[in-house]
């Protein structure tokens, strides 16, 4: 069975309830889920949750737009010391940037969460009425020995619950865990397979469901399995620099869901590897290379082909870091007294 298949089919039992291990397989899921276990005892105890920095960022004229941070730790920005070094914080002035105008940033993610913990965290952020949402999970299902086909099911859910409520989704897929120190060779080739084939399915299931994706793959770059920098005290964690660099590959994606930016027009340029396939094997394509975007296409006006849905594989072009600066909120209800365009 190819790569392809395995990951449309892990999808596909998702979407119809199944809880199974399925093509993971019961032998590889619990190696896996020892390998976590040794990993949490040689990382220690999780410390002192970040500093949310929900606010209002960007000194520009118009109504904000709201941005939603979902997830776990990787959203959160577990290990940061100040909450202009977390995800969210970045995404929001990265966003106000590039739009000109203000956004408003909820940040509902928790350290520790879990796929089953994202049905919460989407009432918490809908009370917000949000534009835009980024979420990022997936690790501790992992460590937590969800099955994959409940976490993606669960992921599903969640992404289809803020389409409805008519806010855009772009989800960091589940991130290469062969690249993770704690994780000792040959499990760390086994933990990548696995981890590549659960981003392939998240990236099958959040397209169908209305959003896109990108991919964390090797927690974006080379550069975290050669720079030490890029990881936090635990060698677990990203640093400060490694969240950075997740909130850069994010951020072309957020902005385009909301049609801003000139990149958000531009079609997909094959001398840059970009394409539009079926689903599934751009899925399985975009788990291989960090920072691919995934997100619906049409071909002659035609959602599906004789594979399944067509979809854009992207690789879009990174922003320089934003300045931070945190403003003061507007009156009560101005935020959202007009809706944004796209």
């Amino acid at each position: 069975m190819t790569k392809a298949r395995a990951a449309k089919k892990l999808a596909q039992a998702a979407a119809f309830g199944g809880g199974g291990l399925g093509l993971i397989g019961a032998t590889l899921y619990g190696v896996l889920t020892a390998e976590a276990r040794y990993a949490r005892r040689v990382i220690g105890p999780m410390k002192a949750h970040p500093a949310k920095g929900d606010g209002l960022y960007g000194r520009y004229p118009g109504h904000p737009i709201t941005l939603a941070m979902i997830g776990d730790s990787s959203a959160a920005g577990y290990g940061t010391s100040a909450p202009d070094e977390t995800p969210g914080v970045l995404l929001a002035c990265g966003l106000a940037e590039l739009a000109k105008r203000p956004v408003r940033l909820v940040d509902v993610s928790r350290t520790g969460a879990k796929s089953i913990d994202l049905a919460g965290q989407v009432d918490n952020a809908l009370l917000a009425g949000p534009h835009v949402a980024a979420i990022l999970i997936g690790v501790n299902d992992v460590k937590s020995q969800v099955p994959p086909s409940t976490s993606v099911r669960l992921l599903d859910g969640a992404v289809r619950r803020l389409r409805a409520a008519n806010c855009e989704v772009v989800v960091g897929t589940c991130p290469d865990l062969g690249v993770v120190r704690p994780i000792m060779p040959p499990l760390r080739q086994v933990a990548r397979s696995w981890s590549q084939r659960l981003a392939a399915a998240q990236t099958i299931s959040v397209v169908e469901a209305g959003g896109r994706t990108v991919s964390m793959g090797s927690l974006l770059s080379e550069a975290f399995r050669t720079n030490p920098s890029m990881w936090g005290e635990d060698n677990f964690h990203p640093s400060v620099t490694g969240y950075a660099a997740a909130a850069a590959a994010l951020l072309p994606s957020v902005a385009a869901s909301m049609g801003i930016g000139p990149d958000s027009f531009v079609h997909p340029e094959t001398f840059r590897g970009e394409a539009v396939l079926p689903i599934a094997e751009a899925a399985v394509q975009a788990a291989r290379t960090a920072g691919t975007e995934v997100a619906a296409a049409k071909v002659a006006g035609h959602e599906r082909g004789p594979r399944g849905r067509w979809v854009q594989l992207r690789h879009r072009r990174r922003h320089p870091k934003p300045e931070v600066e945190r403003i003061e909120e507007p009156a009560a209800g101005e935020a959202d007294a007009v809706p944004v365009g796209k």
